[in-house]
């Protein structure tokens, strides 16, 4: 069965840096699949390079067969793989539930103009998108905190109020952006439950880069290993955390760094 994603020797140079040195790896349907390496690895640009934020210098990203690399971003998200941001997409001077209702005009089928007059098809997609913001919030447990401004979250909702923004996009792959960063204990495993949520009720096949190891041993798949911009290894969790090569990578030693 040909994969939803296909990274295939994918290289990103600046100038005289060799930021990413011929990637390749696939993403099964339905699968969960982390990029991890250590700091400075090239698994940020990787990221954007798999988003189209970034033009590779060589190689491509497929989708279902169709290439995306190169291709404007909003494009790509439209096709249905759709990059999170840690926060930079929330407005925190709106509520939760504005933030997500914003969020879906991806999705929308008036024009810009027909918003601003307030067209028959404009005020249909606002209901539709309030039905589809409410639904979303409901999933992810946020009803109580719909009407809380997100400049009031703690950094938990926070990272759930970008998971929901990124859901009002309707993806079928979503690239998450270290959703566990800055969690405590407790919120890192309600995350957890809730991206193996995504992808077990809704369908969702996950990519993301993380660098809470004990938190990507327990929800992966599958696990991409890079380091200095290559591929060093891949397989699952109990096979990384096995790999020579990735203990040397994390500084040489078994330990927390690679979640063992």
């Amino acid at each position: 069965m040909t994969p939803i994603l296909q990274v295939k020797g994918v290289t990103k140079r600046f100038g005289g840096l060799t930021a990413n040195n011929s990637i390749s790896f696939d993403v099964a349907e339905g699968e969960i699949l982390s990029v991890i390496g250590p700091n400075g690895a090239g698994k940020s640009t990787l990221f954007k390079l798999i988003a189209s934020f970034l033009r590779t210098s060589s190689g491509e990203v497929l989708f279902k067969g169709q290439r995306i690399s190169n291709l404007a971003p909003h494009k790509v998200a439209r096709m249905g793989v759709v990059r999170t941001f840690q926060e930079t997409t929330i407005f925190r001077s709106m509520t939760v539930r504005e933030n997500v209702v914003v969020a879906h005009h991806l999705r929308s089928k008036a024009s810009l103009l027909g918003f601003f007059l307030g067209t028959s098809q404009a005020r249909s997609d606002e209901a539709e998108f309030g039905v589809s913001a409410d639904e979303i919030i409901g999933f992810l447990g946020m009803d109580a905190i719909r009407d809380e401004l997100a400049s009031n979250l703690p950094q938990g909702h926070l990272r759930a109020l970008g998971m929901a923004i990124g859901l009002a996009t309707n993806p079928t792959v979503l690239l998450l952006d270290e959703p566990f960063a800055g969690m405590n204990h407790d919120e890192t495993m309600r995350m957890v439950s809730l991206v193996r949520r995504l992808r077990d009720e809704r369908g969702v096949t996950v990519l993301l880069v993380e660098h809470d190891m004990p938190a990507v041993m327990k929800i992966s798949d599958r696990i991409v290993v890079i380091n200095f911009g290559e591929k060093i290894a891949e397989g699952t969790p109990a096979e990384i955390q096995s790999n020579e090569k990735v203990i040397e990578a994390y500084l040489g030693s078994e330990d927390d760094a690679i979640g063992m």
